[in-house]
């Protein structure tokens, strides 16, 4: 009995582990998180930069419309609309100043700003931008995973009228 406990005791702590472990990195995978806010819109906000997202490689794939946009009230900040990217663990929304990212090394090779925690990976959402940020710095917004320093998928900015 006692070399059971021995062998099942340190066996149920390493599964335990290793099953929790697994659940926090691959979860995202099968499980969205869809988000659906509503966008402002009108003839009081100004669109500034727009671009379109695509896939950073076969996995980390993207699609949907980046805007940044003034709004009325003097503030800014980054619409994302008919959004969809793969999931994972760690994904923040950041703007960078390459103008066109395909690897992480053009991301991490630059300056870049975090607009936090993506809200979704599916939906309509939107960052604010901190209030003093020098737009024209920013030429793209990517979606980033943190916790492993990937690109997820990338959106280069153009001007709004192409």
């Amino acid at each position: 009995m006692k070399r059971f406990l021995l062998i099942a005791i340190p066996s149920f702590i390493a599964g335990v582990i290793f099953g929790a472990a697994f659940w926090y990195l691959a979860s995202p995978l099968w499980i969205d998180r869809v988000v659906n806010e509503t966008l402002a819109q009108g003839e009081d906000v100004m669109i500034v930069a727009e671009g379109s997202f695509r896939d950073a490689d076969a996995a980390h794939r993207g699609k949907g419309n980046a805007r940044m946009v003034a709004l009325p009230g003097g503030g800014v900040e980054v619409q994302l609309s008919g959004f969809e990217v793969t999931n994972g663990p760690d994904l923040e929304l950041w703007l960078s100043d390459h103008p066109d990212p395909a690897s992480s090394a053009d991301v991490t090779a630059g300056n870049w700003l975090s607009l936090g925690l993506l809200k979704g990976n599916i939906g309509d959402q939107s960052y604010s931008v901190p209030a003093g940020t020098d737009l024209s710095q920013y030429r793209s917004v990517v979606v980033w995973c943190e916790q492993f320093g990937v690109l997820f998928s990338a959106a280069p900015f153009g001007s709004p009228d192409g």
